[in-house]
C-alpha cells in the first residue's frame, strides 16, 4: 500500500494539505496507468472516452455534447476526434440544413476496437479497495467538489 509521505519524501502542514496533494498525486498515477494501458490499442484515454460516449449513445452527437460528457474536459477534443476519424473509428455526419453543424457517430471499426479492450484496467486500479471503501471514497470526492 502506498504512503504519500514516503513516495514524495515530504511532510505536510496538516491533513487537508496532505489529502489535496494525495488527490493530485493519485490522479497523475491513474493517468500514467491509463496512458500505458491504452497505448497498446493506439488510443489515448481521452480518445477511448470519446469512443465510449459515442458507443453508449443511440444517436449521432454534436461535438459540444461529446465535450460536455467527457470525464476530462479537453480543449483539444476536436483534434482528438480528427485522429479518431483518420483511423475510421468515428464518422462526421454533416447536417443537411446547416453546414456549421456536424454530428459524430462511432463506426463499426470503432465498435470492434472497443470490444477488444479489456475492462480490467479499472479493476486493477481499484484492487486495494473493497466495495464499501470505494463507495466512501466516491462520496468524499463528491463532497469535496
Amino acid at each position: 500500500m502506498g504512503d504519500l509521505a514516503k513516495d514524495i519524501n515530504s511532510k505536510f502542514e496538516n491533513n487537508r494539505v496532505k489529502a489535496l496533494l494525495n488527490i493530485i498525486y493519485t490522479a497523475n498515477w491513474i493517468t500514467s496507468c491509463q496512458n500505458e494501458f491504452f497505448k497498446d490499442f493506439g488510443l489515448s484515454p481521452q480518445q477511448y472516452n470519446i469512443l465510449r460516449i459515442l458507443n453508449g449513445s443511440d444517436e449521432a452527437l454534436n461535438v459540444q455534447t461529446i465535450k460536455d460528457r467527457m470525464l476530462e474536459r479537453s480543449p483539444n477534443a476536436t483534434r482528438l476526434m480528427d485522429k479518431l476519424c483518420a483511423k475510421d473509428y468515428i464518422e462526421r455526419l454533416p447536417s443537411e440544413h446547416d453546414r456549421r453543424v456536424v454530428k459524430i457517430i462511432i463506426t463499426e471499426d470503432g465498435k470492434r476496437l472497443l470490444n477488444t479492450i479489456p475492462k480490467s484496467l479499472n479493476k486493477e486500479l481499484l484492487k486495494n479497495l473493497n466495495e464499501d471503501e470505494a463507495e466512501n471514497l466516491s462520496n468524499l470526492l463528491d463532497k469535496m467538489r
